[in-house]
C-alpha cells in the first residue's frame, strides 16, 4: 500500500520539491536551513496561519485553534464578526472552514454520494475516500465472513466503487480495514483538517490532525467546495503528567475521563491534551484517546506532534511526511517573533476554558458500562459493583480490536499475557474474538506471529471491518434475544442492543488486555491485577503485567494486493451503478421548502423519555443494508425509543387511541399529510454521526424536534435536512407537553427570514381539553443554516448553487 503524500489524494506528486539540505527523519524540534518552499498543503496552511496571526496579533492560541483557524475561508470575517474584535471567538464565532479532505465509511457514504450526485458536478472539489468497513458481519472468521459480506452487499459495493471511479475518489475495498485506522495509516498528517462521516473520525487527532465527525450533508458541502460552518468550539485542556505503568493503558485514560465528564461534558468543546505525560504515549495510544472523545460529546480531540508521531509516520512508510512536518515547523513567516513559526503544540501561555489534570502514574484500569460509555468504575471496585448491581458474573464473550484498540501496541500487549496463559496450560473460558483494524495491521501481526498466538489460544480472528462493534455480529454461542448476559469489549460505544441486537446484553468497555484476561477467567468479577486462576495441573497462575511494542521492528507489512487503495482520476463516462428496482439504493427526491409562514397544526408523535441516541432513532445492525434507500430504512425510525407516558418501547398511539409502532404511526401520518414533532429529554441524538437519524424523521413528516438539549452532530444534521431543533427554555415544560397535543410555532418564520435572529415560542393546544399555553424555546440557527431550512434542506440550496 503506497504512502499518501501531502499534496492531495494518493498518486499525486508534490508540486514543488524541497530545495534544502538532506533532512533527517525526526519530529519538528530539529532544525533545518535553506528551506525555500513547502508542499502545497503546508504552503496553504502557512499562508492562512500568517493571516490568522495578522488578524489576532499576539493572542495566545491553543494547537486546536491554530489548525482550525488556519483553515478558514475568510479569516477576518469569521474571527472578527460578533467576537469583540477577536477577543471572544470561542462559543460565539461562526467559523466557515475549508477542509483538506473528506473520508466516508460505506454505510454513510451511500447517502452522502446520493446527495452529491444531485449537485450534477463532474468531480469533488477536494480529495475524498470511501472505506467499505461497516457491512461485513462478524461470525465465523475473516475469510468466510468477508466472502459472505461481499456476496450479500455486492450491489452497494458496486455502487460505491463506480461512484469512486466517476468522481475520482479513493476506494478501499471490503476487507481493507476500518476507516479510522486506515485514515491514520494513510491520510492523517500534522496540521491537516478533515471531515469524516462517522463520529469516531477524531481518531486522527492522535497524529495532530483536526478531524471532525459529520453527517453526509456536511460532507457534501465540503465536496462541492462550499465553506463548512462550525460554531467556534471552546477548548477543554487535559494536562497529563507521569507515565502509565503495569496494567494501565491509554484506553483507561479516556474511560476515566468519560466518567468525569459524562456523555455531555465535552459538547461544544475541542479536547486538547498537553503536558509532559503526552511524550510518554504512543501515537496509536493517542489515537485511541481521541477516538473515544466522541463518547463525551466533544467536537474533536487532538494531541501535539511528538517523537512518537514521527516514529509512527516512519513505520507506516511516510518518511517524507516526517521531513515535511519538521520543515514546516521551521519555515519562517512574517515577523521575527516565535509566532512567525507554526508549531504543532499550544502557544506558551495559551488559555483553556477548562483544565483537567491527570497523573498517568496514578491511573488504574477502568471498566465502563453497561449501556452507556460514561458509567466508569475502577477495576479495583468492579467486582463489588457487579455484585451490588446484580450484573451477570459470568462473561459470555470477550472481543478485542476495532477502530479504537487494534494497534500493534495493543495486540502485542495482549499477546504477552496470552503467551503466559498458554505456557500455564490455560485457554479462554469465554468466546474470544479479535478484529484487526486494517490489512496493514493484520498482515503485520501475522508476519510477526501475533495472530497465530491468538488462534492457537482459540481466538476467532474476524475480518478487517467493524463487525460486532456496530451490530454486525452473528453470535455463535446460542445467546438469544431476551437473555441477560455480559460481554467485555475494547470497543468505543456500548449502547443497549448495539452489538448483537439483544437489549439484555450488557457490554462493558475496557482495554484489550483487561478484556482478554477476563475472557480467560470467564468472569466479570475477576481482577487480573490481584487475582489468580487455577491451571489444569492445580497450580495458581497470575497474569504478568502486559508489555508490548509501540510498533513493529520493521515497517508495517502492506498485506494483500487486493486490499490496496484504488485511486483514479475522475471518469465522466463511468456509469454509477443503481438499479431502478433496487431495494438497497434509491435516488433522492428533494424535500419541500419551508412554508411562507409559521408552522401550524403539528402533532406530537411521541414523547420520549431517557437516553435517545442515534441508535435509538435509526438503528444499525441489520438495518445497515438499507442505508442507501431512504423509504426502506425509515421503517426503523425511533423503534427502540421509550414512550414517556406509558413506559413502552416502540409504541405510539394515534389520535383515536389505536396502538402502533412509532415508525408505523409516522408513516400513517405521512400518508395523511399530518406534520409532526418529537419531544425528548437531554442529549437527544447522542452517539454516531449518522444523518439517517435526521433524514428519516424528515422523510416521514417531522418538522421540529423539541428537547432539553441536543448532541452537536445530530443538531447540525437536523438543520441540514430542514428539521428545526429547538430546546426548552424551561426544562419543566417537558412535563406539560404530551403525545397528540397540537403545536404551532410563533416567531420561527421571522427568525429564519432574519438569518437566525429572533425569539421563538410554541403555542401548545392540549389534546382533548383544548387548553392553550405558550412554551418559550431556544435555538442555535446561524444565517447559513436558516437558508438551508428555508430551502427545505442543505442539499436543495447546494444543488441550486452548483447549477448556477
Amino acid at each position: 500500500m503506497r504512502p499518501i503524500d501531502l499534496a492531495s489524494r494518493s498518486g499525486v506528486a508534490l508540486r514543488r520539491a524541497f530545495q534544502t539540505q538532506q533532512l533527517r527523519q525526526a519530529a519538528g524540534s530539529r532544525q533545518y536551513s535553506n528551506i525555500t518552499s513547502l508542499p502545497p498543503t503546508y504552503e496553504k496552511l502557512h499562508s492562512k496561519y500568517t493571516e490568522v496571526r495578522r488578524v489576532l496579533g499576539a493572542q495566545r492560541l491553543t494547537l486546536a485553534e491554530k489548525i482550525l483557524y488556519s483553515h478558514l475561508d475568510n479569516v477576518e470575517e469569521s474571527l472578527l464578526n460578533n467576537t469583540n474584535n477577536g477577543r471572544d471567538i470561542r462559543g460565539k464565532a461562526n467559523l466557515k472552514l475549508k477542509p483538506d479532505r473528506v473520508n466516508m465509511q460505506d454505510a454513510s457514504a451511500q447517502m452522502a454520494l446520493l446527495q452529491f450526485m444531485s449537485c450534477n458536478l463532474p468531480q469533488t472539489a477536494i480529495p475524498a475516500s470511501i472505506h467499505c468497513d461497516h457491512l461485513i458481519v462478524g461470525s465465523k472468521g475473516a475469510d468466510d465472513d468477508l466472502q459472505a459480506g461481499i456476496q450479500t452487499n455486492h450491489e452497494v459495493f458496486d455502487f460505491l466503487e463506480s461512484a469512486a471511479k466517476k468522481y475520482g475518489l479513493d476506494f478501499w475495498a471490503p476487507g481493507a480495514g476500518i476507516i479510522h485506522q486506515t485514515v491514520l495509516e494513510n491520510y492523517a498528517i500534522p496540521g491537516l483538517m478533515m471531515l469524516g462521516t462517522d463520529s469516531h473520525s477524531p481518531n486522527a487527532g492522535g497524529l495532530s490532525t483536526i478531524t471532525i465527525g459529520v453527517g453526509g450533508a456536511d460532507a457534501v458541502e465540503a465536496l462541492v467546495g462550499a465553506p463548512w460552518e462550525l460554531k467556534a468550539p471552546k477548548v477543554l485542556g487535559v494536562r497529563l503528567t507521569g507515565k502509565l505503568s503495569n496494567w494501565a493503558s491509554p484506553k483507561d485514560l479516556i474511560l476515566h475521563l468519560a466518567g468525569l465528564l459524562t456523555v455531555r461534558g465535552g459538547t461544544g468543546y475541542i479536547v486538547e491534551y498537553s503536558g509532559p505525560g503526552v511524550e510518554t504515549l504512543s501515537c496509536t495510544g493517542m489515537a485511541t484517546i481521541c477516538n473515544m472523545g466522541a463518547e463525551i460529546g466533544a467536537t474533536t480531540s487532538i494531541f501535539p506532534y511528538t517523537e512518537a508521531s514521527a516514529r509512527y509516520l516512519e513505520a507506516t512508510r511516510r518518511e517524507q511526511a516526517v521531513k515535511n512536518a519538521a520543515a514546516f515547523q521551521n519555515f519562517p513567516g512574517a515577523g521575527a517573533s516565535e509566532d512567525a513559526y507554526f508549531r504543532f503544540k499550544a502557544d506558551e501561555g495559551a488559555q483553556y476554558d477548562e483544565l483537567i489534570e491527570i497523573d498517568l502514574s496514578k491511573l488504574e484500569p477502568h471498566i465502563n458500562g453497561p449501556h452507556t460509555p460514561d458509567l466508569s468504575t475502577p477495576l479495583s471496585q468492579f467486582k463489588s459493583t457487579v455484585q451490588e448491581q446484580k450484573w451477570p458474573e459470568k462473561l459470555s464473550a470477550g472481543l478485542i480490536g476495532s477502530c479504537t484498540n487494534s494497534s500493534y501496541e495493543d495486540m502485542t500487549r495482549v499477546e504477552s499475557i496470552v503467551r503466559a496463559a498458554e505456557e500455564a496450560g490455560l485457554k479462554p473460558k469465554a468466546d474470544f474474538y479479535v478484529t484487526p483494524g486494517s490489512e496493514q495491521i493484520r498482515a503485520t501481526l501475522e508476519r510477526d506471529g501475533t495472530l497465530q498466538t491468538f488462534e492457537k489460544a482459540g481466538g476467532i480472528v474476524l475480518s478487517n471491518a467493524c463487525g460486532p462493534c456496530i451490530g454486525q455480529w452473528k453470535r455463535q454461542d446460542g445467546v438469544e434475544k431476551g437473555t441477560v448476559n455480559a460481554i467485555l469489549t475494547s470497543y468505543n460505544r456500548n449502547f443497549r442492543g448495539r452489538n448483537d441486537g439483544n437489549l439484555d446484553t450488557m457490554n462493558f468497555l475496557a482495554s484489550p488486555e483487561i478484556v482478554t484476561a477476563m475472557a480467560y477467567a470467564g468472569s466479570t468479577t475477576f481482577n487480573p491485577v490481584t487475582d489468580s486462576l487455577t491451571t489444569p495441573d492445580g497450580k495458581e497462575f497470575k497474569f504478568p503485567a502486559p508489555h508490548g511494542l509501540e510498533g513493529p521492528k520493521t515497517p508495517f507489512d502492506i498485506g494483500k494486493d487486493v486490499f490496496k487503495v484504488a485511486s483514479q482520476p475522475p471518469n465522466p463516462n463511468e456509469k454509477v451503478a443503481i438499479s431502478p428496482t433496487s431495494e438497497r439504493l434509491a435516488l433522492l427526491e428533494p424535500f419541500e421548502p419551508f412554508p411562507n409562514s409559521d408552522l401550524s397544526g403539528l402533532k406530537v408523535l411521541v414523547k420520549v423519555s431517557g437516553k435517545c441516541t442515534t441508535d435509538t432513532i435509526s438503528a444499525a445492525g441489520p438495518w445497515l443494508k438499507y442505508k442507501g434507500h431512504l423509504p426502506n430504512i425509515s421503517a426503523n425510525t425511533l423503534n427502540t425509543a421509550v414512550n414517556a407516558e406509558t413506559g413502552e418501547v416502540n409504541v405510539a398511539y394515534d389520535l383515536d387511541g389505536s396502538k402502533h409502532t412509532i415508525p408505523e404511526l409516522a408513516k400513517l401520518w405521512k400518508e395523511r399529510n399530518q406534520p409532526w414533532l418529537v419531544v425528548a429529554e437531554h442529549n437527544y441524538g447522542e452517539g454516531s454521526a449518522r444523518e439517517h437519524a435526521a433524514l428519516q424523521p424528515r422523510y416521514l413528516g417531522a418538522r421540529i424536534i423539541v428537547c432539553k438539549s441536543f448532541a452537536r452532530i445530530h443538531e447540525t444534521n437536523l438543520k441540514k435536512q430542514g428539521v428545526v431543533p429547538l430546546t426548552l427554555a424551561n426544562e419543566q415544560d417537558y412535563d406539560k407537553i404530551a403525545a397528540g397535543d397540537e403545536v404551532a410555532t410563533v416567531g420561527l418564520y421571522d427568525m429564519l427570514q432574519n438569518g437566525g435572529q429572533g425569539e421563538v415560542q410554541l403555542k401548545v393546544t392540549k389534546k382533548g381539553t383544548g387548553e392553550e399555553f405558550w412554551v418559550p424555546v431556544k435555538h442555535q440557527v446561524s444565517k447559513d443554516q436558516a437558508g438551508f431550512i428555508l430551502a427545505g434542506s442543505a442539499l436543495n440550496l447546494l444543488s441550486k448553487s452548483a447549477s448556477v
